[in-house]
């Protein structure tokens, strides 16, 4: 079974004659780490919504098409029945957190379930853990960090045990450290633990490390999906939507064009390193042939 189904979606909110997203679909695997990649007004931000239900419930509008978690139908249930299946940080952590301490913070959801109080605190544990923050349950939220927050919203989430993960530009008001830290925790997520993981980013940089597939969009749509060198080695293409590609594939297009190539295409520093190596290698073994 699918983790989120889309299939001809069209959104528009109440009020507005503008269709937010315009003939959508978009299918993400159990386990699979999908990026939505566009500049701000692409949809990325009502797509991350539409999954846990806040579209159309919480903020209505017109919806056409199929959206499914789980094969549940987001339309059809609550937000409260979806926010068992569905676990979503936003940009800013502050708009999430709002209990004295961090452990209260990270255990309300399961209470509101009436979810037993040992487990409760296994929960608690577990998701502190995961995100690095073990030992800090008595901490106010608002005496951390901007990146020790987003990953208490992160643990908030993950306390009510999802099965998929959603975030909304968690990165986008952090700091180089803090964004280090976040995607630390991102990488776990999908290494160790198998967790479905649904972001949206308008950096590239970010997008290229941990996705399986790449979802580039603009103005309501999904202009092209696929792996990630496939989506990014394009940098004229990115560039003109507004998106600054990442490093190491400007350097490779750089060159690709002086050197009158198309082959060479990295992500890692490593894969740029063996690419580089091999290419001298090869120009070494002509001029001695």
């Amino acid at each position: 079974m699918q983790a989120l189904h889309l299939r001809d979606v069209r959104f528009r909110y109440k009020g507005s004659t503008a269709w937010s997203l315009d003939g959508i679909s978009l299918d993400v695997e159990k386990g699979e780490f999908v990026t939505l990649l566009g500049p701000n007004g692409s949809g990325k931000s009502t797509i991350c919504m539409m999954a846990n239900g806040l579209v159309p419930h919480a903020l209505p509008g017109d919806l056409e098409g199929t959206v499914e978690v789980f094969g549940m139908d987001v339309g059809r249930h609550a937000v409260a029945q979806l926010a068992t299946k569905v676990g979503i940080v936003f940009q800013e952590p502050e708009s999430q957190l709002f209990s004295m301490s961090i452990e209260e913070e990270v255990a309300f959801g399961p209470e509101n379930l009436a979810i037993p109080r040992e487990e409760i605190r296994e929960r608690v544990e577990w998701a502190l853990e995961v995100v690095g923050m073990k030992g800090y349950n008595d901490r106010a939220p608002f005496s951390l960090s901007g990146g020790q927050k987003q990953r208490v919203a992160i643990a908030a989430a993950l306390s009510m045990r999802p099965e998929i993960l959603v975030l909304d530009e968690p990165a986008y008001a952090l700091d180089p450290l803090g964004r280090v830290e976040l995607y630390k925790v991102l990488r776990d997520l999908k290494t160790r633990y198998g967790m479905t993981i649904l972001l949206a980013e308008r950096d590239a940089e970010e997008a290229s490390v941990f996705s399986d597939r790449i979802a580039l969009m603009a103005e309501g749509h999904i202009i092209d999906i696929g792996s990630p060198t496939e989506m990014l080695g394009d940098v004229r293409r990115l560039r003109s939507m507004g998106l600054e590609p990442p490093q190491l594939m400007t350097v490779a297009s750089v060159l690709n064009e002086k050197l009158g190539r198309k082959d060479l295409s990295f992500l890692s520093v490593d894969e740029a390193a063996k690419a580089i190596s091999a290419l001298f290698s090869s120009k070494v073994g002509r001029r001695s042939a």
